[in-house]
């Protein structure tokens, strides 16, 4: 029996109590009926679980967070992930994960940014497909978040978001369509965030014209938490559950409104059907982990790592974070030698307690933590020496705590950099700390701690060759201390695995497989939106349009500190006989092949990256923009004949005018390399107009319609340059 079949035998107020929680992370049951709840739980990169008076977290592999995750380029990786959570989830008894955030780094000054693939759409996209199909296979939810722009956490319960419709559906809308067309996630979150005046939760242009009528979607729309600030403007506008429960308040408020015609009973059905929908899709079972005596404070006992799968989960994570490991500087320093004599002077804090993750809802109590220290002390020996550098708190890798006394800075910065000048070579950890990651606060720069900056700095003067490891959740800046160092190894906030992949990839065992995700600039003023962020007087304006991340730099020629899809291998790569072949004009589908050999003498991956370019266009357009991308891995001498298909849509634009995809005819250039400003062939193709979205002619000023307005504060619709001649 399907649990939508009951819809006709519930009571107004059944129905209405479907449409809120029951709690923080349950859904309403309907017993008389043999309805169940359902659990939701936190879990982009691994399951929050709470139980107990004290919300204690269960333990559970923690992997790397998306952005780390997303820096794999590697969407079968990305899909295990997925898959793995979704098992964790179902051992758990979790029947929907609050994952993955698919938000765009509009600024490196996001503290949420650690949670968000990527400053590109359709990269973030390609990685969201990836997850959502490896977590839904497993038979537990997805709910993608955060529906819709939700780009940074200063006043984010309140701030109004003011974009124009192109900027807002080529870059924050963009990845939502695609894995809403290509994964069928069973719910979407809104988000705390105004856009246009109007509260995310109650936009019935974003939830209803666009995800329902628009895209087709049929799942279920979640709130935020505390995100509802109109129970009925909400149900109007597309927004099905309310969370965390009200205690019946907003139900009866439901049951009211219905009863005093304000408010259709359909509408009611119709929220209610969905939430029926997901009940059906998950069909909750009661996991095994909790069920099998846990208490909170406990660590779980080797029946319950069994059935968390931890063992395979913890290699698997320990796989995603080498994969994505970022080499973006090495001036032939990296890999040591595992077996050599080098005396190796490890410094840094983080080594010993590594950043693994960031702060906020989507913390995970991991199952156990490899360590750089440990796991380059196992590998090196007496050859290792350590020196802490500079402070750090304590942790638990969920959550810092300072203790009260803390050794003097200038003492530990002292010792690692007598330990270092007497060293063949040094390997400094450094990072942001948590509280620079973290859900509900922004960063208000983009540089490493002062002390770390000072250490770096002294390190660097030294005549030692420096391994700079950089642990964050977003881009730093790196000045002055760069140009001494002789490599860069960025491993994002890699989970609990990283230990193993740092000393992995530093000693030659694995290359670096990670490519960047987003630009890495030279200073915070050269960033898009730096002078108006994080807003004023409740308002934030994306002024810079379409052009964030390396569309901006690239539009300005900007110099960088390292460009989007930037990565550095142990071997080199060749590109050749770039071939681009339109298969079909009309329908825009093109064909890119290339050959692509490792002329190194080692085994090595490398990104290939196709970026489109449509230089004469009628509108202002990106010099290029990412449209597809293939990770191949190559012995030495190995070729391999890469293909990317690009389709019409990769070749469009929205029109402001009708709000509509347009692929506008002439000529476009396809270009090919390892990232958006190596790039290594380029080739030009004709198309014709895409012919689907016809531009409408514009009314003059004077001509304009008393009531066509543009996109005001308070109202509930896209901005508009111009009215369309009918």
């Amino acid at each position: 029996m399907s649990f939508v079949d009951l819809l006709p035998e519930l009571s107004l107020a059944e129905k209405a109590s479907l449409l809120s929680g029951d709690g923080d992370w349950w859904t309403q049951a309907v017993p008389r009926l043999g309805l169940p709840s359902i659990e939701l739980g936190d879990g982009p990169h691994g399951l929050r679980t709470e139980t107990g008076v004290d919300m204690v977290w269960v333990p559970s592999t923690c992997f790397p967070t998306l952005s780390a995750l997303a820096a794999t380029w590697d969407r079968e990786l990305v899909r295990e992930v997925g898959a793995a959570l979704g098992a964790e989830a179902a051992a758990m008894g979790v029947h929907l994960v609050l994952g993955p955030g698919v938000n765009i780094k509009r600024t490196p000054l996001c503290g949420r940014n650690f949670e968000y693939p990527s400053e590109d759409p359709w990269l973030t996209g390609d990685v969201a497909v990836a997850y959502v199909t490896g977590l839904q296979g497993a038979g537990v939810g997805a709910c993608v978040k955060h529906f819709a722009a939700n780009n940074q956490e200063t006043d984010r319960t309140r701030i109004s978001v003011e974009a124009d419709e192109r900027t807002l559906r080529e870059l924050y809308l963009a990845a939502f369509e695609r894995v809403v067309h290509e994964a069928d996630p069973w719910a979407l979150m809104c988000s705390y965030n105004r856009i246009g005046g109007t509260y995310a939760s109650a936009h019935r242009w974003l939830l209803t014209t666009v995800l329902r009528e628009e895209w087709g979607y049929d799942g279920v729309v979640v709130s935020d938490w505390d995100a509802v600030h109109d129970k009925l403007a909400t149900v109007r506008a597309g927004l099905d559950l309310e969370m965390p429960g009200t205690q019946g308040r907003t139900d009866a408020q439901v049951v009211q409104a219905v009863q005093a015609g304000t408010l259709d009973e359909s509408e009611v059905d119709r929220a209610a059907r969905r939430v029926l929908h997901l009940v059906d899709r998950v069909r909750p079972g009661p996991g095994v982990v909790r069920a099998s005596g846990y208490r909170p404070g406990d660590e779980l006992t080797a029946s319950q790592l069994a059935a968390l799968g931890a063992d395979a989960h913890h290699a698997l994570a320990r796989r995603a974070a080498t994969s994505a490991l970022t080499l973006v500087r090495n001036t032939g320093v990296l890999p040591l030698d595992p077996h050599g004599s080098q005396r190796v002077a490890l410094i840094g804090g983080y080594a010993r307690l590594p950043r693994i993750q960031g702060g906020g809802s989507a913390g995970v109590r991991p199952t156990w933590v490899d360590t750089p220290l440990e796991a380059l002390r196992a590998a090196l020996g007496d050859r290792l020496a350590f020196a802490e550098g500079y402070p750090v708190g304590e942790s638990d890798y969920y959550q810092e705590q300072v203790p009260a006394a803390l050794p003097s800075v200038g003492q530990l910065a002292d010792e690692a950099v007598a330990l270092a000048a007497r060293s063949d070579v040094v390997v400094a950890v450094v990072g942001l700390p948590l509280a620079a990651d973290s859900e509900a606060a922004d960063r208000t720069d983009l540089a490493l701690p002062a002390d770390q900056v000072a250490l770096l700095t002294r390190l660097a003067a030294l005549d030692v060759p420096l391994v700079v490891v950089v642990s964050a959740g977003a881009a730093v800046t790196m000045d002055p201390w760069h140009d001494g160092a002789a490599a860069v190894l960025l491993t994002g906030l890699a989970g609990q695995g990283v230990g193993g992949a740092v000393a992995d990839v530093l000693l030659g065992a694995a290359d670096p497989g990670g490519r960047l995700t987003e630009t890495y600039p030279l200073s915070l003023a050269d960033t898009p939106g730096a002078i108006g962020f994080p807003g004023e007087r409740g308002h934030i304006v994306y002024g810079e349009g379409v052009f964030v991340g390396y569309r901006w730099y690239d539009a300005l020629d900007r110099a960088v500190r390292y460009p989007f899809g930037h990565g550095l291998s142990y071997t080199t790569f060749a590109y050749d006989d770039l071939r681009v072949d339109v298969l079909d004009a009309a329908a825009g589908r093109v064909r890119c092949t290339v050959t692509v050999t490792n002329t190194g003498s080692r085994r090595g991956s490398e990104v290939v990256q196709v970026y489109v370019g449509d230089p004469l266009s009628a509108v202002h357009r990106p010099v290029r923009e990412l449209k597809g991308y293939a990770k191949v891995t190559l012995e030495a001498g190995g070729s391999e004949r890469v293909v990317v298909d690009l389709a019409g849509r990769d070749f469009s634009y929205v029109d402001a005018a009708c709000g509509r995809w347009r692929r506008e005819g002439g000529q476009f250039v396809v270009s090919i390399g390892s990232s958006s400003r190596d790039l290594r062939a380029s080739a030009v193709i004709e198309l014709p107009d895409g012919g689907d979205a016809t531009v409408p002619a514009l009314v003059p000023d004077e001509e304009m319609p008393t009531d066509a307005v543009p996109w005001a504060v308070g109202t509930d619709g896209p901005a508009r340059t111009g009215v369309a001649v009918p």
